[in-house]
């Protein structure tokens, strides 16, 4: 309350309180006999477990019971009847051995876990911050930083991804004179929120084409996962991709090819040209198989058209000339010899540690899939049936494509997050199944025993992955989002400086320049953001212009360095710096050392990364986290010489 105000604190208690709403009614909201016990509460970690993969999972062989009072059958006689197993708004009695959670409950637990990621989740990507975040900002407020992807020279970024969000921006600060933090954080939840229904309609896709079982192990892996609790709620194209990819293999699994169509193709046109590559096995299908060649032409050519001229139209009326910016930035990525390879060049090794990072355990399984579905489907005899192969064809044709890029970003895997949880939940049933079909063979005094191990086997790695997933999103939260709660101070000490409030002042950073959230942290026009040299020798983003349109000078496709960014350290009034040894050099000196003109007026915990242990900063392990890894501090530094402060916060 102190550093961000009374609306923002209220904002977060509102969250709080949706939270523990949506996470609780999973008991109270459904019938009331699942109320009853604490039977129930065990019933439920038993059912994630239970089920057999392989076959045919829409239709199972199910052993029941009848009672006395069937004429046709002896009391407590064993029959077999054909149950279907998909799953049903109101969800299944505990009795059902298919029972599964129901939509309603699904949807509260991802909103749950989305609300999560939108109050909790750091900025982890500079582009989300320059490209997205501040153009947004510029838009909304008359300022912001501009990067050279948005000048009408080159024309990479489109303005029409950006103006359903910037409308909602506009709304909520001109309604409800909200401060500038809070409307960034109110976009975050409205992401959230959309990924929480495309969640909840993937999944219930899943139940009907796949199987309750499948379905309910694909859901604590979507839930829990920490590249969701990153990727949900980022403001990139890539996770635009993945809302259109749950939605679009949604529909597909539904048999819906239109519905499948059209959100491929706004997941390319409006988010990332990249991710149409995911519906290629849709295409595949409709064309190869189905033969329904006249549907997929009619709805492919109505959907470009119906999507792609607005687009055309948005991003030309910015630009000032024509531009279809989904085909510069392929053409930009492809066609260029700088393209692939000007940024962020990473080894081999840098896919599989950040999915080890993200799905730990879902990782290893969706990484052996294509092994787990060929042999189960040989063992079973049943090589007719494809459905299987659809999640694990998509993933595997995306990781190949951007494996072998020198160009590697944790963003250009959001798309197939959806496919990795799903692709693991089916690589899980088919070992189960193979466990019990070895196990099977053992003799009947023993089979009481061995016949749980299968449904051990999954809980099993249900709750390792939990648990390690919780760890890593507890230690991005605690160990580095510093960088983003130093910023929110500075509304403190707007109100409370002695610096004019027609003169300008400036905040200063060198090297932690790509930790800035972004502009919706800066308290008023007066205050700008600025840049001083660092280590850094690329092109740093300047200010938007006059409009949109105009070309901004000193701007270049090839990230040389631009001094005209920089500014002199004597001009600035504050200077948000980390105090890491190791970084220390003589264009980015230690600015805590030099008291006689920067004080320190706020300080931050953050990991240090280079004196810590690996694996314990990665994961945060109570005790140990603490013993084996150091943090050091992010400052807010004031210039003695240019700001007195008053002394209500001296």
């Amino acid at each position: 309350r102190r550093v961000h105000g009374d609306s923002y604190f209220r904002f977060q208690a509102m969250c709080c309180f949706l939270m523990t709403y949506c996470s609780f009614p999973t008991v109270l909201s459904t019938r009331a006999d699942f109320v009853s016990t604490w039977t129930f509460r065990l019933t439920v970690v038993h059912r994630f477990a239970t089920g057999m993969g392989g076959g045919n999972r829409n239709r199972k062989i199910v052993p029941r019971r009848v009672s006395s009072t069937n004429s046709s059958t002896k009391p407590n006689q064993t029959v077999v009847s054909d149950r279907s197993d998909k799953v049903s708004l109101a969800g299944a009695r505990p009795s059902d051995p298919t029972w599964t959670p129901s939509i309603h409950t699904a949807f509260k637990c991802f909103l749950s876990a989305r609300f999560c990621s939108a109050l909790m989740n750091n900025v982890t990507d500079c582009d989300e911050t320059y490209n997205y975040w501040e153009p947004t900002h510029y838009m909304v407020y008359g300022w912001g930083f501009q990067t050279w992807e948005y000048s009408p020279v080159y024309a990479l970024r489109s303005y029409a991804y950006l103006l359903p969000n910037t409308f909602i921006a506009s709304i909520h600060s001109r309604l409800f004179d909200a401060n500038k933090v809070l409307v960034f954080y109110f976009v975050r939840c409205i992401f959230a929120l959309v990924c929480s229904f495309c969640e909840v309609y993937f999944y219930q896709s899943v139940c009907s084409r796949y199987g309750n079982h499948v379905a309910r192990v694909c859901l604590v892996f979507l839930l829990f996962s920490p590249g969701l609790f990153i990727a949900s709620t980022a403001y990139l194209p890539s996770s635009f991709a993945m809302y259109a990819t749950m939605a679009a293999y949604g529909a597909w699994f539904r048999g819906n090819y239109p519905a499948a169509v059209v959100a491929t193709a706004l997941g390319a046109l409006l988010g990332w040209p990249f991710s149409a590559l995911l519906g290629l096995p849709i295409a595949a299908e409709m064309l190869l198989i189905r033969s329904r060649i006249q549907e997929f032409v009619k709805w492919s050519g109505a959907t470009l058209i119906a999507i792609l001229l607005p687009i055309v139209n948005i991003d030309s009326r910015y630009y000032g000339r024509p531009v279809i910016a989904p085909l510069n930035i392929l053409r930009y990525n492809l066609l260029t010899n700088h393209g692939p390879d000007l940024y962020g060049v990473e080894p081999s090794t840098y896919y599989p540690k950040n999915l080890l990072l993200n799905f730990n355990v879902a990782a290893v399984l969706a990484a052996s899939s294509p092994v787990s579905v060929a042999v189960g489907k040989l063992l079973q005899r049943n090589t007719r049936s494809y459905a299987e192969w659809f999640p694990v064809v998509g993933l595997t044709m995306w990781l190949l494509v951007f494996g072998f890029q020198p160009h590697k970003e944790e963003r250009f895997l959001y798309p197939v997050y959806p496919l990795i949880a799903l692709s693991a939940a089916i690589s899980l049933s088919y070992l189960q199944s193979l466990v019990a079909s070895g196990l099977s063979r053992f003799r009947r005094r023993y089979y009481r025993f061995y016949s749980r191990l299968p449904n051990l086997l999954c809980a099993s790695l249900l709750v390792f992955y939990t648990i390690l997933s919780l760890s890593r999103s507890v230690s991005l939260f605690r160990n580095y989002h510093g960088s983003m709660d130093i910023y929110p101070y500075l509304t403190t000490l707007a109100e409370n400086s002695t610096v004019p409030s027609n003169k300008q002042v400036n905040v200063c950073v060198g090297k932690e320049w790509h930790h800035f959230p972004s502009s919706f942290f800066i308290p008023s026009p007066n205050w700008r953001l600025q840049f001083i040299r660092s280590d850094f020798r690329g092109q740093l983003p300047k200010y938007f212009g006059h409009s949109t349109f105009e070309i901004p000078p000193h701007m270049n496709e090839l990230n040389r360095e631009e001094p005209t960014r920089y500014v002199d350290l004597n001009r600035c009034h504050y200077l948000i710096h980390l105090d890491d040894p190791s970084t220390v050099s003589p264009r980015q000196p230690s600015y805590t050392q030099l008291s006689d003109q920067w004080e320190v007026v706020e300080t931050k915990a953050y990991m240090d990364t280079t004196n810590s242990h690996p694996l314990l900063r990665a994961l945060y392990v109570p005790y140990f986290t603490e013993q084996y890894t150091r943090m050091i501090d992010y400052y807010i530094l004031r210039n003695r010489k240019r700001v007195k402060l008053t002394s209500s916060i001296t």
